[in-house]
């Protein structure tokens, strides 16, 4: 038999049955009720209304600018058609949906528009860059350098296997110091309880707005230029000295990103481990850094994506050169970027579209660096558990069984 709260109204009950849990009382009015809506669901009427508004709101700035005005341009004229759509937009779904509706819908309007405002310039421009680099690029482009290669001869001749190679020891070197250094960093700035946490946040911040032109005239004036005149190799034009400029622009871009990755580590993992008696390195070492290892492995992008199309630092400091160079502490060495800026540059249209195949090979190492670095910080908590041996269906069910069985046998 049903039961039935004396609390309960009739707006309540209506509601009850119609999902289906009490049946309608005699003697109360039914009222058709209808289902719960979210205000992300769209359908067709409000597909309408956003199709409609637009329309709306171009009519009116066509009637504005072309009838009652000289005109206002392009520009104004997509600015201002946006923000009347927004009005009449907004409005007409106030009307129909309420304000919370509302403000939902222009709020994802507005953030789909940013979306594809920047996302048509960077698809036009990764097009723009394979539809012109692919021109030049040929497999010989990464066995072959720039010996011998006149002005005359097709854009196809030589290749850039001196700048690949050099980019990809560069980017090793300022990975290999800063990674290390960032996250000794996060972890002090986080796991310490330092006075001096504040002054080196600071300097981390600081850092961060460092101009990379900056960095390679640190590293020049500091140990190129004082050991010009000795010979000394190592102090020199080389790919060392272009792994210590791209180290510092690329240390604060890990720190943060580390340092934040750290924050995001529950507290309970770390007193769990303290409890059991671990020593906070220990901790540290064994429970913090693997929990954050898919954060490490964001922070490696990101740095990589800070320094790797760096021009200005490795003018200061490799100085570039046109033939292979893989020692990367003795004489000047080539990468990419240098490349693509000295070919770009250049008066003739061979060298240019030699440039635009190297910027094509920078998109295509970048492309492979990241996808190298997610495939070491994947998540392997998933593949774990689809691993573990499955119990066969039913084994815990007579389990169960056979123990109330035997609790009935002794209960007298």
């Amino acid at each position: 038999m049903t039961t039935f709260d004396p609390d309960l109204t009739g707006d309540d009950l209506a509601l009850l049955a119609g999902a289906g849990r009490v049946a309608p009382t005699p003697g109360l009015p039914e009222r058709r009720t209808r289902s719960a809506r979210r205000p992300r669901e769209l359908t067709g009427t409000d597909l309408g209304s956003l199709v409609g508004s637009a329309i709306s709101a171009l009519c009116l700035l066509w009637l504005v600018s072309a009838r009652l005005t000289a005109g206002i341009g392009w520009f104004g004229f997509l600015l201002l058609w946006f923000l009347a759509f927004l009005v009449t937009f907004g409005i007409v779904t106030h009307d129909r949906l309420g304000w919370l509706v509302a403000k939902d819908r222009l709020a994802t309007v507005v953030i789909v528009a940013g979306g594809v405002v920047l996302l048509v310039p960077l698809c036009w421009l990764i097009g723009y860059v394979v539809v012109r680099g692919q021109v030049a690029l040929r497999p010989s482009f990464f066995v072959q350098d720039q010996g011998g290669i006149l002005p005359s001869l097709p854009a196809t001749a030589g290749g850039g296997s001196h700048a690949l190679v050099g980019t990809l020891e560069q980017v090793g070197l300022a990975l290999l110091l800063s990674l290390p250094l960032g996250m000794a960093t996060a972890v002090f700035l986080n796991e310490s309880r330092s006075t001096w946490r504040r002054p080196v946040r600071i300097f981390v911040d600081a850092m961060s707005g460092l101009p990379s032109i900056v960095a390679g005239l640190f590293i020049f004036a500091l140990f190129i230029l004082p050991n010009a005149k000795s010979g000394n190799a190592l102090f020199g034009y080389n790919g060392l000295m272009a792994g210590l400029a791209l180290t510092m622009t690329m240390l604060p871009t890990v720190t943060r990103t580390v340092d934040v990755v750290l924050r995001l580590v529950p507290d309970g993992l770390r007193e769990a481990s303290l409890a059991l008696g671990a020593s906070r390195a220990r901790t540290v070492w064994s429970v913090v850094i693997p929990t954050a290892r898919t954060g490490i492995t964001t922070a490696v992008v990101l740095g990589i994506a800070r320094i790797v199309g760096e021009t200005a630092p490795l003018l200061f400091t490799a100085f570039g050169y046109d033939l292979m160079n893989a020692n990367p502490v003795s004489g000047s060495q080539e990468s990419l970027p240098l490349f693509v800026f000295r070919n770009i540059r250049a008066p003739d249209q061979n060298s240019v579209d030699r440039g635009f195949a190297g910027a094509l090979v920078l998109m295509i190492l970048v492309l492979v660096l990241f996808s190298i670095a997610r495939f070491i910080g994947r998540d392997r908590s998933r593949r774990r558990q689809t691993d573990r041996p499955r119990r066969p269906a039913g084994v815990l069910d007579v389990a169960v069984v056979d123990v109330d069985v035997a609790t009935a046998k002794e209960t007298p």
